[in-house]
């Protein structure tokens, strides 16, 4: 499977009029009669995910973070298309899942476990309960796959991820899989652009500029 053509992996996300016009499009509009709003001191708006629900066999429930507490992201590269990561996840043999599912393509991107949730991605008990983990469609050792549009979405779902949190926005707290210890996984691999993901996260404020809280 071959993802949309996609921009440069070093193009600059917060100086591209075209990304940010493309990422005002996905945003509801406030009716134009409404009166300007004042910013709120809530979490930064989340993209748009879509619900598709992991199995329950996949995850454990709980009520985080007040039950664990929440401080880490874990990146990780699905080895697997998007639909069939969630056909994956849907299935109650395959006993992993993750909370967010990003699409190549257009970063089109799938909730299957709620937050609160505990799901099964680390591969150690302890990194699960205290993290949230993204998957993202595509192969450690091809980089077409890392689109602008996975990084783009991703990062928006991370920065939100960490304010609504108070995770810092740095690489101890935003890893990849492979630094999980005890893991046998190497995502995302040597093709993941951390330098330009984390400057994409930490510029991610925009959204909330954008969505006008």
């Amino acid at each position: 499977m071959e993802p949309a053509q996609h921009l440069p992996a070093r193009r600059r996300l917060l100086t591209s009029a075209a990304a940010l016009a493309a990422a005002a499009a996905l945003t509801p509009l406030a009716p134009a009669a409404a009166a300007p709003r004042k910013r709120s001191t809530r979490p930064a708006d989340y993209p748009p995910v879509h619900w598709t629900p992991a199995d329950p066999a996949n995850y454990t429930a709980a009520d985080r973070p007040t039950q664990y507490a929440i401080d880490t992201v874990i990146i990780h590269v699905t080895q697997e298309t998007f639909p069939d990561t969630l056909r994956l996840f849907q299935d109650p043999a395959h006993k992993a899942a993750a909370h967010y599912v990003v699409r190549s393509a257009d970063g089109f991107t799938a909730q299957c476990v709620h937050e609160r949730d505990v799901a099964w991605h680390a591969g150690n008990w302890s990194y699960n309960t205290r993290s949230i983990g993204i998957e993202h469609e595509g192969w450690i050792d091809d980089p077409k796959w890392f689109t602008e549009s996975l990084y783009a979405h991703s990062a928006m779902l991370t920065a939100a991820i960490c304010e609504r949190y108070g995770i810092p926005k740095d690489r101890e707290h935003i890893i990849g899989h492979v630094e999980v210890p005890g893991t046998d996984h190497t995502d995302p691999g040597q093709y993941w652009d951390w330098a330009h993901y984390m400057e994409l996260v930490n510029g991610a404020t925009f959204w909330e500029n954008l969505l006008g809280t």
